[in-house]
């Protein structure tokens, strides 16, 4: 086992960060070239949407079943693979001549993205001693946080000094790198007490529903709904029926594990929505560049890095039920704002503040959700629950990116006709998740926060630091083919925490 330190310590945590760095960035980064790749490519609001979604389909879909093809078949061979892909579709995205072309290659790299994004957290609680998971992920963590607040700012230059294409071919030596690293430094490890394959079936039928609920949804035609409905209904029947399925139905039996994620969807939801229009009403209706429209929200990213650990923290002294019912009104808050990001409309007065109420809200919200969730979940499926939460976030960015712009009114010409509904939808939404925690959220898992690796993954795999963390914390570790995330560390929740 590897000692936090070390030089092999340094070369692990650097693979895992680049790994999941890039496929993080992604999230972020491709909303800033929107405009740019519709100017280029003739694309309407419809693609733009796809161009969103087709990386969500399939890394939503497929998120639960990366981790456990790499407990079945070593992990740092299906984290190479990941690499791999994700270079590959990063390749065909940045040469793509067509918009229909561009959404393929992104859903390649929703394949890749599912392979790495819980694979690099795989890979450190295989590699390091068990005294020194917490601060290898605490590293993980910090710098992985670091270079999404730093994305934006290079997606945005590179967009506007050259071209959209460069922040998929940037991916290229930033992978190469990865893969050198990982090959040369990282040890193979994989689960041999493991006696059965995995879910294919559940992940081939989420992936048609997710794909035909989207088709549906973005281009109206409602007997794709028809066949969404009906695959995502065989993926609950073939859930019931198989040995061990990605997604265990029992977890939905607690009330609180099925608040919380129903929260998720609904922040995450309002979060997606709001920023895929807002980067286009930055930079189509009040002229911002590229570089500018990336820093506009560069306030919410900062506020996470700081007071993510902090509302962690909280959550551990008052319960997460507050947190998580005052900070989705906040959210909302901030996005009913932003109605006034119109043409004219000046950063200091209109987008800052809303940046700022926004990014408080979501401070407070996310951190908490990782103690809710785990103190909802059995401790050996620990790492099930965080994997079903951070799969429900992508859903909800997905379904929303769908969704919004025909529910606002805006079709494929102006943004502005319908952005200011399109705030206030959002806003909605968000305040009814904080409802939604208020009625269903009681108790949290004790845990030690970290700061906040990624906007869009709200449900933190944690490894308590046993230097810092109450000695009578323990490793919970999920069963690795049904997870999807790594194991856990937590303290063992006390006795009178309600499932």
């Amino acid at each position: 086992m590897i000692r936090f330190g070390t030089a092999d310590a340094r070369w692990v945590v650097a693979a895992t960060v680049l790994g999941s760095g890039v496929a993080f960035l992604d999230g972020t980064v491709v909303n800033v070239a929107l405009p740019a790749i519709a100017e280029d490519l003739g694309s309407g609001i419809s693609g733009l949407q796809w161009i969103l979604d087709g990386y969500l389909v399939t890394l939503s879909a497929l998120l639960l079943l990366g981790g456990s093809l790499g407990d079945l078949y070593g992990r740092r061979r299906m984290y190479v693979a990941g690499l791999v892909g994700f270079t590959a579709a990063s390749l065909l995205c940045g040469l793509a001549p067509s918009t229909g072309f561009l959404v393929a290659a992104r859903a390649l790299q929703g394949v890749g993205a599912a392979l790495l994004v819980p694979g690099s957290l795989a890979i450190i609680a295989a590699s390091f001693h068990p005294d020194d998971r917490g601060k290898a992920v605490g590293a993980w963590s910090g710098l992985a946080g670091i270079s999404s607040a730093i994305g934006p700012f290079l997606g945005g230059w590179l967009i506007d000094s050259v071209s959209w294409r460069l922040i998929f071919l940037i991916n290229l030596p930033l992978v190469g790198a990865c893969l050198w690293i990982t090959l040369r430094h990282v040890p193979e490890s994989r689960n041999d007490e493991l006696d059965h394959g995995p879910d294919v079936g559940g992940a081939l039928a989420v992936s048609i529903g997710l794909g035909a609920l989207a088709y549906a949804l973005i281009e109206q035609v409602p007997p794709a709904g028809v066949v969404g409905v009906v695959a995502l209904a065989l993926f609950v029947v073939i859930e019931r029926r198989v040995a061990v399925p990605m997604l265990p139905l029992s977890l939905f039996r607690s009330h609180q594990f099925t608040g919380a994620n129903l929260t998720t969807f609904a922040v995450y939801a309002g979060l997606s929505g709001a920023t895929f229009l807002l980067v286009l009403q930055l930079q189509v209706e009040l002229g911002y560049s590229a570089l500018e429209a990336g820093a506009a929200l560069l306030p919410v990213t900062v506020l996470l890095l700081l007071l993510s650990a902090r509302a962690g923290v909280l959550a551990q002294r008052i319960g997460p039920r507050l947190p998580m019912t005052v900070g989705p009104l906040i959210v909302a808050a901030g996005l009913a704002l932003m109605v006034r990001v119109e043409s004219g409309a000046s950063y200091l007065s209109t987008v800052f503040p809303a940046a700022i109420v926004f990014g408080l809200g979501l401070a407070l919200t996310v951190a908490p959700l990782t103690a809710a969730v785990l103190a909802a979940v059995d401790e050996h499926r620990a790492g099930i629950g965080s994997g079903v939460n951070n799969a429900v976030a992508r859903v909800a960015g997905l379904v929303a990116v769908a969704v919004l712009p025909a529910a606002a009114g805006i079709d494929e010409g102006d943004v502005g006709d319908g952005f200011s509904t399109a705030m206030l939808i959002t806003a909605a939404v968000c305040a009814a998740g904080g409802l939604i925690a208020f009625a269903t959220i009681r108790s949290a898992a004790p845990l030690v926060p970290v700061t906040q690796a990624d906007l869009l993954h709200p449900c933190q795999d944690r490894y308590a630091d046993q230097s810092s963390a109450n000695p009578a914390s323990t490793v919970a570790t999920a069963a690795p083919a049904a997870t999807g995330t790594s194991s856990m560390t937590r303290a063992p929740p006390p006795s009178s925490a309600k499932r």
